[in-house]
């Protein structure tokens, strides 16, 4: 296991941090300022480093700048009293893979710990986890807290939330502060599987089983041994379905379709759903013992208008994400803008902000995203405050976002003098999306 390098200029707390390691059998050194760390770093063969910001002399976010620079592998958390959401923010920019604040509880620092481990380990990404869904509104630190006591467990989980919350984001983050955080997490979206095929899909086939099972199939159960599987929208689950997840979840056997053999099954079970379960257990639509069985440990993932705090971080976060992506690194927004963004209350919650900021960067010309860009993608709905009716582009815009996406391609065309390539270009789209959208549009 690489080492964890504890630094703090307060005895008190490396202490503190380098004895809750040791009791989790977690090796670690220790170093009193950043000068020492870098000399650590230096002899020492260290997979994450956990800093205080605040220190004398060189601080946490200059150690983290340096400390990248020996080990481009290194991952880092800072841990602060003093710190606030723009700083949080900047140490994510500048690499850091975790930023927890005082006071927090074992649970808490463990999490994000063993999060880094595991990702400096095996060198690969860790799958995305509550620390993706940026931002430090209280509601969040309350899914953060939640994630961070259940994860270690082996207790089934039950993600309640509306849609485009992040609770995906949520069943893996419970997958990879686990013990099975090396074996499989299987998604399964309930909802999207006809009635005839989710049993089938979910526990197997044997061959012959019905008509077109030329061949045997294992089932998500078993492709999930040892790990997790997530069932999505599990409000979704026929009544057929519901009898014989029940009985995995009770006694961790199941058949498949057309079997003979019991198989077990040891897999950890997280749901989801953005339905009101215990309605669907008054209408008979959902059985009240399985209802009992998956909320084990309820974690509610809260609307983005409950954390509206969060949402100019977060536009941040997806303004960058886009703008590499999409070839304008240079993209920025303006302080009207993302207020725009903020008094804007979301009901397709971060899913839909993702989206709309995505949008912003593609269709701008300009380099700056501006207040009037971002109105007319909200459709008007942000209080009193009409539309606004003008791209930076200069291309007139409706009031929907396909009017928007219409005006803007319409307008590139006309700047190039019809040139589809040197418009798709000047739109930051590739010349296929172009012409898809010429296609959809109607645009000859």
């Amino acid at each position: 296991m690489a080492k964890v390098l504890v630094v703090d200029d307060e005895p008190s707390m490396v202490k503190v941090l380098s004895g809750l390691l040791s009791q989790e059998k977690i090796p670690c050194v220790t170093a009193s300022s950043g000068e020492a760390a870098l000399r650590v770093l230096h002899a020492e063969d260290v997979g994450v480093m956990v800093t205080d910001l605040k220190m004398t002399g060189m601080d946490g976010l200059q150690l983290l700048e340096l400390a990248l620079k020996i080990d481009p592998a290194l991952q880092v958390i800072l841990i602060t009293a003093h710190g606030t959401d723009e700083v949080g923010q900047r140490a994510w920019e500048m690499g850091a893979v975790g930023y927890v604040k005082k006071p927090f509880d074992r649970d808490e620092i463990l999490f994000e710990v063993r999060r880094a481990l595991s990702k400096a380990e095996t060198g690969a990404e860790v799958a995305e986890s509550p620390s993706d869904m940026v931002g430090q509104s209280g509601p969040l630190k309350d899914v953060h807290s939640l994630v961070a006591k259940v994860a270690p467990t082996s207790s089934t989980v039950l993600i309640r939330g509306e849609s485009g919350t992040g609770k995906e984001l949520v069943a893996r983050a419970v997958h990879d502060g686990s013990k099975r955080k090396g074996k499989p997490f299987i998604k399964v979206i309930c909802a999207a599987l006809p009635e005839t095929l989710l049993e089938s899909e979910l526990f197997g086939y044997e061959k012959g089983a019905f008509t077109g099972a030329a061949a045997s199939k294992p089932g998500r159960f078993e492709l999930a041994e040892g790990g997790t599987i997530f069932l999505d929208e599990i409000g979704d689950l026929t009544p057929p379905t519901q009898v014989k997840l029940l009985r995995v979840l009770q006694d961790r056997q199941f058949e498949r379709l057309g079997g003979v053999s019991t198989l077990r099954a040891d897999v950890r079970v997280i749901a989801a759903t953005h339905q009101n379960l215990e309605v669907l257990v008054r209408e008979n639509k959902f059985r009240e013992d399985l209802f009992y069985r998956i909320n084990v440990v309820p974690i509610r993932v809260p609307a983005l208008r409950e954390r509206k705090d969060d949402i100019p971080v977060l536009a941040e976060h997806f303004l960058r994400r886009n703008a590499k992506e999409h070839g304008k690194p240079s993209v920025k927004m303006d302080a009207k803008a993302l207020a725009a963004l903020s008094s804007y209350d979301w009901p397709g919650n971060v899913r839909e902000l993702q989206n709309v900021v995505e949008r912003l960067v593609v269709l701008n010309l300009s380099g700056l995203i501006l207040e009037q860009d971002v109105r007319p993608c909200l459709a008007g709905r942000i209080g009193d405050v009409p539309p606004a009716s003008t791209s930076s582009g200069g291309a007139a815009l409706g009031a929907s976002v396909a009017e928007a996406e219409k005006a803007a391609i319409v307008a590139a065309l006309k700047q190039t003098d019809g040139n589809r390539t040197h418009a798709a270009k000047s739109l930051g789209v590739s010349r296929r999306t172009l012409h898809n959208k010429l296609r959809e549009y109607g645009i000859g």
